[in-house]
Parts: C-alpha cells; sequence; structure tokens
C-alpha cells in the first residue's frame, strides 16, 4: 500500500471534506485511480473534468502514483461563453489624438 496526500481546491475542498487529505492506495496504482476510488467515497463531489498535479506537476491520468505523493485537484475552470463572441471594428482617421 501506498499513502498519497490529497490537496482539493475551489469547490472539491468542499465536496471532500478534510477526511480526503491522506488516501491509502495499492501500489502502482495511477491518477485514473485515485480518482476513482475519491468517486467511490465522495459520490457528490464533481471529479469528472478536473486537472490533477502530483508533488506540483501538471499529470495525466495514467502517472503512477508513489509513496508520499502530494496531489491537487483542481476543478475546472468556469465562466466564459459556448457562443463565439462577434466583435468588429472600424478604424478611421476622425477623432485623432494629438
Amino acid at each position: 500500500m501506498i499513502q498519497v496526500r490529497v490537496l482539493a481546491f475551489g469547490a472539491l475542498k468542499d465536496a471532500l471534506g478534510p477526511n480526503a487529505t491522506e488516501v491509502l492506495l495499492r501500489e502502482d496504482s495511477t491518477v485514473s485511480d485515485l480518482v476513482a476510488h475519491l468517486s467511490t467515497n465522495y459520490p457528490h463531489a464533481m471529479l469528472r473534468g478536473i486537472a490533477v498535479s502530483i508533488n506540483a506537476e501538471y499529470a495525466s491520468a495514467t502517472h503512477v502514483l508513489r509513496q508520499g505523493d502530494e496531489v491537487g485537484l483542481l476543478p475546472p475552470v468556469s465562466g466564459g461563453s459556448l457562443c463565439p463572441l462577434e466583435v468588429s471594428c472600424e478604424l478611421s482617421a476622425e477623432g485623432e489624438a494629438e
């Protein structure tokens, strides 16, 4: 077994609570295994689409975790629009600053 430290940010911090800080996993567990474990134990947490860091470096789902790794869970960034923003502008010499 290995133990990793989980740091949740944003809404995930509220959803996972303080008990998610230390997680025990089997040897050779991946980021994907950790997310599956958290999804099972914290079904109300929105873990779909999150970014994950291992020891302050972004990591893929296939990254193998090691004893003592610090895993950051970052929720998706909100905002923006699904519709493209239409902007038009016109340049003219009128009203030029002197």
